[in-house]
């Protein structure tokens, strides 16, 4: 009888501490090149079997994969599925617009434009005005005296399954010494970036790609005012 209970107290005992000491669970990854990183570590694409030891609570994952938004994620031991999927959402602020990798490293750069010999300030102010205003909806300075022109953030929200970007734009175009007998300005186009669900000021970071419906504006300003074209 001593012997029948022995037996049944430690089965008990195992029952209850074996799915605190160790526990496998197999990650799936959408699309399947995604690298998972476990901890800081890379151990995989796509499917990576995590064993967790008899101390591990949880585990900290990492899902990256060109054209997708990284994700960061909290695995627990304790995850009653043997099994658990992520879905990578498309880059869609990548998706529409251009980098250094084409050729188009546009973004929070600073170019000068020298204007064509001849040309009188206020011409040149009427040109520049023009392509601001056609660009921008909303323009924030103009001042003629200073040769300053800054137009108000333009923001453009992007939505990919539960991921959430913006990107905010602004030009700015400021008088700059030139020699003798030449105009010339200073352009910058400053790009920035915010994700998921954060769209206070604080949430901005410089974003190195400029959204496609911006990439002539440079050109723009060259071809119009430029002394080299």
């Amino acid at each position: 009888m001593k012997l029948i209970k022995f037996f049944f107290l430690a089965f008990a005992v195992f029952c209850v501490t074996q799915p605190l000491s160790a526990k496998k669970i197999t990650v799936h990854v959408v699309p399947e090149n995604a690298k998972i990183y476990c901890n800081g570590d890379e151990v995989g694409s796509g499917i990576y079997e995590i064993n967790f030891g008899r101390k591990d609570d949880f585990v900290m994952l990492k899902f990256t994969a060109p054209g997708y938004i990284s994700r960061s994620v909290k695995l627990f031991k304790k995850n009653p599925k043997n099994t658990v999927s992520y879905q990578l959402a498309e880059d869609l602020a990548l998706k529409n617009s251009v980098g250094a990798e084409s050729g188009m490293d546009l973004a929070n750069r600073n170019f000068t434009i020298t204007c064509k010999q001849g040309m009188t300030p206020d011409v040149v102010w009427k040109r520049l005005m023009n392509i601001a205003i056609n660009n921008f909806e909303n323009i924030e300075i103009r001042d003629q005296s200073a040769g300053w022109i800054r137009t108000a953030w333009a923001k453009t929200r992007f939505a990919s399954g539960d991921e959430r970007q913006e990107v905010r734009t602004r030009l700015e175009i400021r008088l700059q010494f030139a020699g003798e007998g030449e105009l010339a300005y200073r352009v910058k186009l400053t790009s920035e970036i915010a994700e998921g669900d954060c769209y206070s000021e604080e949430c901005f970071v410089p974003y190195d790609r400029l959204l496609k419906k911006y990439e002539n504006i440079i050109s723009e300003l060259q071809t119009t005012l430029g002394a080299n074209y």
